[in-house]
């Protein structure tokens, strides 16, 4: 991202930056941390539980998240990028919950399973039906395209807070959208139509 190394990338110590305690700050550094951790902690953590089933789960991974942050915040103030960056620290914490649990059940059996009982007017084995069928095809989308549809559908942002969280153009973040539904109805085998202008409404 912009030229920056990655949180994983800096090959062990060497080349590591010194982790620089939050009180040694300068006040507007901590103000800017703090305020960053407030705005963005509820987005993570509601992400967090739509990957990983768990609030248990998702507080650790979002907590994990915001250490590793504190403990890079004065180098990545001077990142162009801040919020791709801290954005890809999130993912990489999930997938160490996925992998720190792959005995557990997974994102599509909870939700499918949550979404059969919710309502109980509806019919829950075809409602189990087909939000296995949904979370199926979800998972078959590439990883960008599949953090669009979620934080969109979801989570109900709009493109532009979505391109804000993940540190995008929100024309990349309605690109993926597009090629996202148009993969998805494939998968589903039902109609996506268009507007006139190339837009799925």
């Amino acid at each position: 991202m912009n030229g920056e190394a990655g949180p994983e990338e800096t090959g062990g110590a060497v080349g590591v930056p010194r982790v620089i305690p939050i009180d040694q700050w300068e006040p507007a550094a901590q103000m800017a941390y703090w305020g960053f951790h407030q705005q963005r902690r509820t987005d993570y953590m509601r992400y967090a539980y739509l990957q990983l089933g768990s609030d248990a789960d998702a507080e650790e991974a979002v907590d994990l998240t915001f250490d590793q942050v504190m403990d890079r915040w004065p180098q990545m103030l001077q990142m162009e990028n801040l919020e791709g960056y801290a954005w890809t620290i999130l993912k990489r914490r999930i997938i160490d919950m996925h992998r720190k649990r792959r005995r557990r059940p997974e994102l599509m059996e909870v939700a499918a399973f949550e979404a059969a009982l919710a309502d109980p007017t509806e019919d829950p084995y075809d409602t189990l039906t087909d939000a296995i069928a949904l979370y199926v095809a979800v998972a078959a989308l590439s990883e960008r395209q599949r953090d669009a549809i979620l934080l969109y559908y979801g989570m109900g942002f709009t493109a532009t807070e979505a391109a804000v969280l993940m540190g995008n153009e929100e024309a990349t973040i309605r690109s993926q959208l597009r090629t996202g539904r148009r993969r998805l109805a494939t998968l589903l085998k039902i109609r996506c139509p268009e507007h006139p202008d190339g837009k799925n409404p």
